[in-house]
């Protein structure tokens, strides 16, 4: 009786493993048939910046753009660093009724930006421009001093034309990461300054976003082997794409 007993409960657990793993299956495989429509509208033109395009278009720390792109509805800017708030490269995607969301030292650094409205954030924030949800998250550095918490830098959960994106801006893993609910999360992965691939590959299995892309390399620091290794780390465990820049 007890090995009848226990061979049912071993059938009912085999059974429960394998419903388990059907189902994950069948999460990834979704998630990988939406992760390139997701990314349809995104262009990654170095370092930290995405244009993201739609019903607005959304530029995110603009740095050495070199070509003449949309002007922007939105630029979302995570702190005061030279290579993320750049006025020269503010200036080159900013038209007439483009609004700059940022914090308050870049709001001193852009503001002999014409045509353009400043809204400064902190951590926490949260506001709506256009129908573009906006939420200011925190970014900082945990073993390293060049992004203190008390600067109260941010990245940014943004939701347009029905997607949600994380910009983590320049941060190491955080324990708030794991709060964050996104289709698209944009990682840092070259180390020095924010957190390494390795580290980022932890990140992104707290975050689970639809799809990760890594971003901060190939300009001030970072080479595209930090971003591949980042990609190869979670082949089979989170969706991941390596943009060409543009």
């Amino acid at each position: 009786m007890r090995k009848a007993l226990s061979a049912t409960m071993l059938t009912r657990t085999a059974l429960i493993i394998l419903i388990s793993a059907m189902a994950h299956m069948a999460t990834v495989s979704e998630a990988s048939k939406e992760a390139p429509v997701m990314l349809e509208n995104i262009k990654w033109l170095g370092h930290d910046v995405f244009l993201i395009t739609g019903s607005k278009t959304i530029y995110t720390d603009p740095f050495q753009i070199m070509d003449e792109g949309p002007v922007a509805d939105i630029v979302l800017i995570t702190h005061e660093h030279r290579d993320h708030c750049s006025p020269e490269d503010v200036k080159k995607v900013s038209g007439t009724g483009t609004v700059i969301v940022t914090t308050p030292d870049c709001v001193e650094k852009l503001s002999d930006v014409p045509k353009k409205e400043l809204r400064a954030v902190k951590p926490g924030d949260r506001i709506d421009i256009a129908g573009v949800a906006i939420e200011a998250v925190r970014a900082y550095n945990t073993n390293k001093k060049f992004h203190p918490k008390e600067k109260n830098w941010v990245g940014f959960v943004f939701s347009a034309d029905g997607v949600t994106y994380y910009l983590a801006g320049d941060t190491d893993r955080i324990p708030e990461m794991k709060n964050i609910k996104c289709d698209v999360a944009f990682l840092p992965v070259s180390g020095t300054y924010v957190m390494t691939a390795e580290e980022a590959v932890e990140a992104a299995l707290d975050i689970k976003p639809g799809i990760a892309v890594p971003m901060h390399y190939g300009a001030i620091v970072g080479e595209a082997s930090d971003a591949e290794k980042f990609a190869s780390s979670l082949k089979g465990r989170q969706n991941v794409k390596v943009l060409r820049q543009e």
